[in-house]
C-alpha cells in the first residue's frame, strides 16, 4: 500500500492497536508501574483501548504526560483531548482510539479500572515494541 491509498478499516484498527501498545511501551520507559493495555474493541462505543498505568510521582507524571504528547504527534495520533490538573492523581489523555489514564498507585487501586473492563482481553503490548524504542521523545526537554 502506498502513502497515498487510504486506510482500510483493517489497516485502521491494526494502526490503533500498535500506537496503544507503543503508549504503553514509553509510559513504561519513562518509569511508570503495572502499565496494562486492555482492548476494549468489543465492549465501548467511546475507544478501543485502554492504557493504565501508575505514576510514582507528580513531576514524572507530568513528564510522561507531556512525552505521550509529543508521541502522539509524531505517529499521527494528536491527542484530542486531555483532562487531569498538574497536580492531579488521575490524568486521562484521550486519542480517540486509545485512551490513556495515569494515576496514582492509591487512586488505581480506589477506581480498580481493570476490573471495570475485567472481561476485556488484555495485550501484551512487551512483545510487540522494544525497551527504549521512545528514548528520543522528551530527551531535549530534559536537557534543557
Amino acid at each position: 500500500m502506498t502513502s497515498s491509498q487510504p486506510k482500510t478499516d483493517t489497516t485502521s484498527q491494526h494502526d490503533a492497536e500498535y500506537f496503544a501498545c507503543c503508549v504503553a511501551r514509553l509510559l513504561a520507559d519513562t518509569r511508570c508501574e503495572s502499565v496494562l493495555v486492555i482492548d476494549v474493541r468489543d465492549l465501548s462505543q467511546v475507544t478501543d483501548f485502554i492504557v493504565i498505568a501508575s505514576g510514582t510521582s507528580e513531576r514524572q507524571m507530568r513528564s510522561s504526560i507531556d512525552d505521550l504528547k509529543e508521541l502522539g504527534k509524531e505517529m499521527g495520533h494528536p491527542i484530542y483531548r486531555h483532562d487531569g490538573q498538574t497536580d492531579a492523581q488521575w490524568v486521562v489523555v484521550d486519542f480517540v482510539d486509545t485512551m490513556a489514564h495515569l494515576l496514582t498507585p492509591e487512586q488505581r487501586v480506589y477506581y480498580d479500572l481493570e476490573s471495570l473492563w475485567g472481561d476485556a482481553p488484555r495485550l501484551d503490548w512487551a512483545q510487540r515494541t522494544e525497551p527504549g524504542q521512545f528514548a528520543r521523545i522528551g530527551t531535549n526537554r530534559r536537557l534543557k
